[in-house]
């Protein structure tokens, strides 16, 4: 039996998942992948992650699997839907599965004290990104952490994962955060106009908030992945301003 050929040219090698469907729409062609979404396996070791992504029993799996010494394997072809995002939300779209390009890096995560990422495994990431970007059209804005679509569940990739420097390789969106001052802040029971308001501006940015006025669990959750992403200095899920002058600055960098 021939090998399977990867999609990417920067894949190594092929270990088929049996986890994955056709990507769904309400159209007769499936949608082309628009986002993609990144992830740190959470687990102790690669081959663990590896024999769960292809385990039919696990029902998970990715496109990607990025090793630590910078090997990139593909479990599921990029023209199906690999089952990485679970219960999400990003911009009214609730089926990412459909519209997304999965990656899996190797990385123990909050689970392990979240290991640093290997400069070549962080290289070989930023690579494969932008060939599925150049691919498939994907905008540097729609490559999101998969706690940026699953606030309440997900931690990943974490607070130590590079963002600044991926965006400065076009990758992504992280303008310099605002820095620590004294000022307003929202928290937890908070309720009003401001609240609202915030709620609106994470909203826009594409996370899933309805616009209570109320300052509930969700919203700490949501400003608390916000901040994880794009303010990691201080992660505690309160809206100071230094929060709210980076979200504004992500929106202004997000239209370009």
């Amino acid at each position: 039996m021939a090998e399977l050929t990867p999609d990417s040219p920067l894949a190594t090698k092929v270990v088929p998942s049996p986890n994955h469907g056709p990507r769904k729409s309400g159209a007769d062609h499936p949608p082309r992948p628009s986002m993609i979404i990144l992830h740190y396996t959470g687990m102790d070791s690669g081959v663990a992650a590896m024999q769960l992504l292809t385990n039919p029993l696990s029902e998970v799996s990715c496109h990607y699997l990025v090793w630590e010494d910078g090997r990139i394997f593909q479990l599921v072809p990029e023209a199906a839907r690999a089952w990485h995002a679970g219960k999400s939300v990003w911009k009214g779209e609730t089926d990412i599965n459909s519209h997304s390009i999965g990656i899996e890096i190797v990385n123990g995560g909050h689970r392990f004290s979240l290991p640093a990422y290997p400069a070549v495994q962080i290289e070989a990431v930023k690579a494969l990104c932008l060939d599925l970007m150049q691919r498939h059209g994907i905008s540097a804005a729609n490559v999101l952490a998969h706690s940026d679509i699953a606030p309440e569940r997900k931690e990943d990739p974490g607070e130590h994962f590079p963002w600044a420097d991926f965006a400065a390789s076009g990758i992504g969106v992280c303008p310099d955060p605002a820095p620590i001052v004294d000022g307003p802040r929202y928290q937890a029971g908070d309720e009003g106009q401001p609240v609202r308001a915030l709620q609106a501006l994470l909203a826009m940015l594409g996370f899933g908030l309805e616009l209570t006025g109320v300052y509930d669990a969700r919203m700490v959750s949501v400003v608390t992945a916000f901040q994880r992403h794009y303010r990691p200095q201080q992660i505690d899920g309160i809206a100071d301003l230094s929060t709210m002058m980076t979200l504004k600055a992500v929106l202004q960098a997000a239209k370009g």
